[in-house]
C-alpha cells in the first residue's frame, strides 16, 4: 500500500524538492540531513568543507552477512550528494542553486570567542561570503531560507535602566520581537558586536532584495539551539587552544573534572531550545513557503530561561547522573571576560524571544524542557568523549 502524501499545513501535498545545503556538515545541518532523510521524500545537495557530522548519511551501510556480502541500500540512497567547497571562492556554487528549489544559508563564523579575535574573518564570513548566495538566489528566481541570529537584538533596553528601576519586569523592555525590536549595539571599540552587525546588514540586504527584486526570502533567528554535535571538545575533535560556545566549554570542563568557568559571574540571561525541536521549525519553513516567505522568525524557547551561572549549576548536577560520577565540591569559577575573551568583549543582558510570529504563521512550540535536553545532550557528551578526554589527560610515566 502506497504511503500516505504528506501534506503542508493547509492541507496541500508536499512535492520533493531539492534543497541546497550551505554549511550542511556543520551542527544544525547534520541535524537538518537527518530529518530530512529520515522524514522527507527531499533532496539534498549538502555543500561545505567538512562532511564528518553527515559521515553516517553519506557512507554506504556494512554488507548485510545473511545475503553473501550484498551491499545493503540506505532508505535514502541517491537523495544526499556532498559537495566540498568553499563559498568563498567556487564558481560551482551558483550551478548548485540554479538545481534546488530552496537555498538555506548555514555558513558563519559564529562562536563568540572568534568575534573579537577575528573580526574581519567575522564580518567577511557573515556578510562578504554570503552576499553571492543571495545574488543568485535573487537573480535566478530561488527561495532562500538565512540563517541570522538572536544577537542582531544587541542589548536590551532594559539593560539601560538602573537595577531596581521598576520597569525593568515590563515585558516590553526585555522580550525580542522580530517586527518591533530595536537592534542596540555596544560602542565600535567592543568588536564583540562584529558579528552581530555583520548579521543584521545581510539581514536588511535579504529584506531588501525582497522588497525591490521580488526574492523569496525566510530569515531564522536562532536563540541559543543546543544538542548533540556542537562546536568540539579542544584537544580532542577540535583545537587545544579553541574556545567553544557555553555548551561544548562547560562539556569540557566537566569531561576534565575542572571547575566551569562563569565569564564575569556568568550573571548573563540566555534561553535554551533542544535543537530537534528547533529543526521542526525550519522543516515547517522549508514546506510551507506560502506562511514562511517574507517572514524573521525568533525560534527559542522562552520557558528555558537561566542565567548562565545557573545552566553551570544545573550541567553539574546532570553530567553527575549521566556519567556516575560524583558532583565537582568546587564546581564553578569566575573569570573576567578580558581574561577569558581578550580585549573588546561586551555582552548582552538578556534574551527572550517573543514567539507569537512563529506561533502564528508556523503553529510552532518547542517541547523539550531545559532538564531533559542537557540529559540527552550530556549523555552523548559523555558516551562519546569521554575516554578520549581520560587518555588525552593520562601523562606517560618516567622509566627509573
Amino acid at each position: 500500500m502506497a504511503a500516505a502524501a504528506r501534506l503542508d499545513l493547509d492541507g496541500n501535498p508536499i512535492k520533493p524538492m531539492t534543497i541546497c545545503l550551505i554549511g550542511a556538515g556543520g551542527f544544525i545541518g547534520s541535524h537538518l540531513c537527518e530529518k530530512l532523510m529520515a522524514e522527507t521524500p527531499h533532496t539534498v545537495l549538502a555543500v561545505d568543507v567538512y562532511n564528518d557530522k553527515i559521515k553516517h548519511l553519506l557512507d554506504p551501510p556494512p554488507p548485510l552477512p545473511a545475503d553473501g556480502g550484498q551491499q545493503a541500500r540506505n532508505p535514502w540512497d541517491g537523495r544526499i550528494e556532498f559537495h566540498r567547497l568553499n563559498i568563498k571562492h567556487d564558481s560551482r556554487l551558483e550551478g548548485l542553486i540554479k538545481m534546488s528549489d530552496v537555498t538555506i544559508n548555514l555558513a558563519a563564523i559564529c562562536t563568540p570567542a572568534d568575534y573579537n579575535t577575528r573580526p574581519l574573518d567575522t564580518i567577511y564570513s557573515n556578510f562578504i561570503d554570503a552576499l553571492p548566495v543571495v545574488r543568485y538566489c535573487s537573480e535566478n528566481n530561488k527561495r532562500l531560507i538565512h540563517f541570522s541570529t538572536c544577537e542582531v537584538y544587541g542589548k536590551t533596553l532594559g539593560s539601560y535602566l538602573p537595577k531596581d528601576h521598576p520597569l525593568r519586569k515590563e515585558s516590553e523592555f526585555y522580550m525580542l520581537k522580530e517586527d518591533a525590536s530595536p537592534c542596540i549595539f555596544g560602542s565600535v571599540e567592543k568588536q564583540r558586536w562584529s558579528y552581530a552587525c555583520a548579521k543584521q546588514l545581510i539581514e536588511r540586504l535579504i529584506y531588501a532584495e525582497g522588497a525591490e527584486n521580488g526574492l523569496e526570502f525566510t530569515i531564522v533567528r536562532p536563540f541559543n539551539w543546543i544538542g548533540p554535535r556542537m562546536d568540539f571538545i579542544p584537544g580532542i575533535d577540535g583545537p587545544s587552544e579553541g574556545v567553544p560556545r557555553v555548551l561544548a566549554c562547560f562539556s569540557n570542563n566537566l569531561l576534565r573534572r575542572e571547575p566551569l568557568k562563569l565569564v564575569d559571574g556568568g550573571q548573563s540571561q540566555r534561553t535554551f531550545v533542544y535543537i530537534k525541536d528547533a529543526i521542526e521549525a525550519v522543516l515547517l519553513m522549508i514546506e510551507n513557503p506560502a506562511r514562511a516567505n517574507g517572514h524573521i522568525f525568533n525560534v527559542g524557547n522562552p520557558n528555558n530561561e537561566v542565567t548562565i551561572k545557573q545552566l553551570a549549576e544545573i550541567m553539574v548536577q546532570v553530567y553527575s547522573k549521566v556519567s556516575g560520577e560524583p558532583p565537582l565540591e568546587a564546581a564553578t569559577i569566575d573569570v573576567s571576560s578580558k581574561q577569558f575573551y581578550g580585549e573588546g568583549y561586551d555582552d548582552s543582558d538578556k534574551r527572550i524571544p517573543d514567539m507569537t510570529i512563529i506561533n502564528k504563521q508556523l503553529g510552532w512550540n518547542p517541547k523539550t524542557s531545559l532538564w531533559d535536553l542537557l540529559d540527552s545532550t550530556l549523555a552523548y557528551q559523555h558516551r562519546t568523549y569521554a575516554e578520549a578526554v581520560r587518555m588525552a589527560m593520562v601523562k606517560p610515566v618516567a622509566s627509573s
